[in-house]
């Protein structure tokens, strides 16, 4: 089996940092494109950002130049460095990747972790 784990949620105050870390483990041969993904309450889930293999990267506009997105192929783990937080960043975080393991390639989602913006 293959999970994702992540971690790194809490409560921050507006403007501040934060640092969401998520590992792959399992029977893994390979991983493709990762992301983070989030949830806030009572929206829909909507990309945050992505990266491929190859380090490619893409960001919702709302995030574009306050998060960046990394990956430690090494490591099996992709990272998310969030700045200026806004209330509007609260939601549940996502990752995403998709993993090649024993048979047919899945897109493998992790549990979250919530994170909440306030003062």
């Amino acid at each position: 089996q293959v999970q994702l784990v992540e971690s790194g949620g809490g409560l921050v105050q507006p403007g501040g940092p934060l640092r969401l870390f998520c590992a792959a483990s399992g029977r893994i041969i390979g991983i493709g494109a990762m992301g983070w993904y989030r949830q806030a309450p009572g929206k829909g889930r909507e990309l945050v950002a992505t990266i491929t293999g190859g380090g490619i990267t893409n960001y919702a506009d709302s995030v574009k130049g306050r998060f960046t997105i990394s990956r430690d192929n090494a490591k099996n783990s992709v990272y998310l460095q969030m700045s200026s937080l806004k209330p509007g960043d609260t939601a549940v975080y996502y990752c995403n990747a998709w993993i090649l393991s024993v048979g047919p390639g899945m897109d493998a989602w992790g549990k979250g972790t919530l994170i909440t913006v306030s003062s």
